[in-house]
């Protein structure tokens, strides 16, 4: 059982450092403003909801507990999805008013939180014989309420900030 184990080690360390260097060119990226295109925000969510539903329809749940528990990872993707576009930063220049986005490190603590709670679910699935197909259904089912809520607030923020700049 050693070996086993200490594949497992390596695999983990693998996988943290994969993870930091991630996280290290994510960060460099935050500290730059990028432009933002109210016409493009609808992309991400619809290839998160082809996802969702092509999974759904492949593997749909067999009870009705599991359909509750994809619309509370639907549900709870929203919420975190609402406070995500909530702290992105969006700026209209004045002179052009093209509007500009930059990413809030919170935002990205976000992303680390999701990442360990999923990483969390997939061991305690693995301990409880829980069905995985299910973890993964409700892990896109809530990316699918993140991106599109927080691409949704954004959208809205967006074009009050450019309804402000144009009327003043």
């Amino acid at each position: 059982m050693q070996p086993h184990a200490s594949q497992q080690t390596i695999s983990y360390v693998m996988y943290a450092a994969v993870f930091a260097v991630i996280l290290l060119l994510r960060l460099r990226r935050m500290r730059q403003t990028r432009r933002l295109r109210l016409e493009t925000l609808w992309v991400v969510p619809a290839i998160f909801a082809l996802a969702f539903a092509t999974t759904t329809w492949e593997h749909p749940p067999t009870t009705p507990v599991g359909w509750l528990w994809l619309a509370i990872g639907l549900a709870a993707g929203a919420t975190v999805g609402w406070q995500r576009g909530k702290l992105m930063r969006i700026t209209v220049d004045p002179a052009t008013h093209a509007l500009n986005q930059q990413s809030s490190p919170a935002a990205l603590l976000f992303i680390v939180a999701l990442i360990v709670v999923r990483q969390g679910l997939r061991f305690e699935a693995a301990e409880h014989g829980i069905d995985v197909l299910q973890i993964t259904g409700i892990a896109i089912a809530f990316a699918l309420g993140l991106m599109a809520v927080s691409r949704i607030e954004m959208y809205l923020r967006a074009k009050r900030l450019l309804g402000e700049a144009r009327a003043a």
